[in-house]
């Protein structure tokens, strides 16, 4: 079980928390509930505790999975960090998606369990700093950009969606800097179009209101669109993303209820040749300071998928090096 201690305990240290994702064969999460009478006793809760003296995450979370329901975790891997102040403590839960494990889960504190299925995951009372850790269960871990010569090419975008869909990816930008809106709607609606079958979902770079209005899964907000809103843009049924290329819009996605932000450039790239890349410590630190998910933007291709969760990132982003190439004919 995890203790956090008391609100009232009179420590203000930061208290690491080794938090596991457990998934079954069915996808299905595992939760455990809280005892009566315990800090936020009754609550639902994924599994793990507090780091011991000495400990590294990962020995934690293989302790704590062990001690508390008789599993032994294989793999494992980052999903998210987040970060959360009570009254008198901060905690910072670092949380893995076991990837492999063996046994069968038994409750051996006597905590009742729960396999949940995604979806229903907001229907069990979770403390308030593992509703961040929600979100980045919904999203994947690549989210692909497209680039303005694909978007002005409608048979090149067609194939590339295709080919993307293909491949499992299911996250997408229809973004289109250089060209007239009416290209952007056209590629928008094609792109939307495709993706309904296979459970894609797009976001349009533009107005909130125009991607409402072309039936998109939501809105990525440029980082000037971002910095002007007060409050999010769209309900809770739709996604809202946000670029961000520092602590400040960082901050502000946070602040409006942005689902994820995108940050950039982590690396040299030529979309961004006018910014200093942020590397991948630099990344790292701001990353820490949201509780959001949050993509890496800016030379990425799937070799760096494991740095990227090393660097707290929920996964890569990419307007060129993500896209499946085309086959060779």
């Amino acid at each position: 079980m995890r203790s956090t201690a008391p609100e009232n305990s009179g420590s203000d240290r930061i208290v690491r928390v080794a938090v596991a994702v457990i998934k079954d064969a069915e996808g299905r999460v595992l939760l455990s509930r809280r005892a009566q009478g315990v800090h936020q006793g009754g609550l639902w809760e994924l599994p793990g505790g507090k780091l011991e003296p000495g400990e590294t995450t990962a020995q934690a979370l293989r302790r704590e999975i062990r001690e508390e329901l008789g599993l032994e975790v294989i793999r494992h891997r980052p999903l998210i960090r987040v970060a959360h102040r009570y009254v008198l403590r901060e905690v910072l839960l670092d949380v893995h998606l076991v990837t492999e494990y063996a046994g069968i889960a038994e409750g051996l504190e006597g905590q009742p369990l729960a396999w949940v299925r995604p979806g229903d995951l907001h229907l069990y009372p979770l403390p308030e700093a593992d509703r961040p850790i929600l979100k980045a269960l919904d999203l994947p871990v690549r989210y692909l950009i497209t680039a303005d010569e694909v978007v002005a090419d409608r048979t090149r975008l067609l194939r590339a969606m295709s080919r993307a869909l293909e491949a499992g990816e299911r996250l997408f930008q229809i973004r289109a800097k250089s060209l007239p809106m009416s290209v952007l709607v056209r590629a928008a609606r094609d792109a939307i179009g495709l993706c309904r079958e296979p459970g894609g979902r797009v976001l349009v770079n533009a107005d909130p209101a125009l991607a409402l209005e072309l039936g998109a899964d939501g809105v990525h907000l440029d980082s000037r669109r971002l910095m002007g809103l007060g409050d999010r843009p769209l309900g809770e049924q739709f996604l809202v993303a946000a670029s961000c290329h520092g602590e400040a819009e960082l901050r502000q996605a946070e602040r409006i209820g942005a689902d994820f932000a995108v940050l950039s450039p982590v690396l040299a790239t030529a979309s961004h040749p006018d910014l200093s890349p942020l590397g991948w410590e630099r990344f790292a630190v701001l990353v820490e300071m949201v509780r959001i998910p949050v993509y890496a933007l800016g030379g990425m291709h799937l070799g760096l998928l494991e740095r990227a969760w090393g660097a707290g990132a929920q996964g890569v982003a990419g307007i060129g090096g993500l896209w499946p190439a085309q086959p060779v004919s």
